[in-house]
């Protein structure tokens, strides 16, 4: 039986190159995006599904979680790749800005990790992969003092959850991705 995987943000960039290799490896895909109706790359694919998810809309990530259960009777991994950057002085930043870097980078996975909690610990275990960044680990960049914030926030949580999920047979994993050549990543 194919194996099958949920994936955050899959509208573009590394969620979008991620949903489409697991696609072509065999696997079972649950590709979320924010307009699931402007997308006709991913459609193309028989086994690649897609929901409508907002990371930081409680109801979307719980309606989401059950249809992609649903759809496939079992998650075996999830990827919190859904993520945005808001750069520039912390001094002009706007109040909506500040939340939703905090809210769609740190928030988002908290909300997706504690949809599928009880189902992975009904199924016997599955995988959280969270992509964050090398600048949640390394020195901050300049003008990028939100997007650091929020990555080192991810870092901290996930760090902090291993050892809480390990007992479950629940693994966390983190990518922290550098640059890329690629312009759509």
């Amino acid at each position: 039986m194919a194996k099958t995987i949920f994936i955050t943000g899959t509208s573009s960039g590394l969620g979008k190159l991620t949903a489409k290799y697991f696609a072509q490896q065999g696997w079972n895909v649950a590709a979320t995006m924010r307009s699931p109706e402007k997308e006709t790359e991913l459609t193309t694919y028989s086994n690649i599904k897609i929901f409508k998810l907002d990371v930081t809309d409680i109801e979307q990530v719980k309606n989401a979680t059950k249809q992609a259960i649903s759809a496939f009777g079992k998650i075996d991994v999830i990827v919190n790749n859904a993520g945005m950057g808001t750069y520039g002085a912390l001094e002009l930043a706007k109040e909506n800005d500040i939340d939703w870097q905090f809210a769609v980078n740190t928030r988002g996975p908290i909300n997706i990790i504690r949809a599928f909690l009880p189902h992975l610990r009904e199924v016997g275990g599955g995988m959280f992969i969270n992509i964050s960044s090398f600048m949640g680990v390394t020195t901050a960049a300049p003008l990028g003092s939100l997007y650091n914030m929020s990555k080192f926030a991810l870092e901290g949580l996930i760090e902090g959850l291993y050892y809480e999920l390990k007992p479950l047979n629940i693994e966390l994993r983190l990518i922290e991705q550098g640059g890329s050549k690629d312009n759509n990543l």
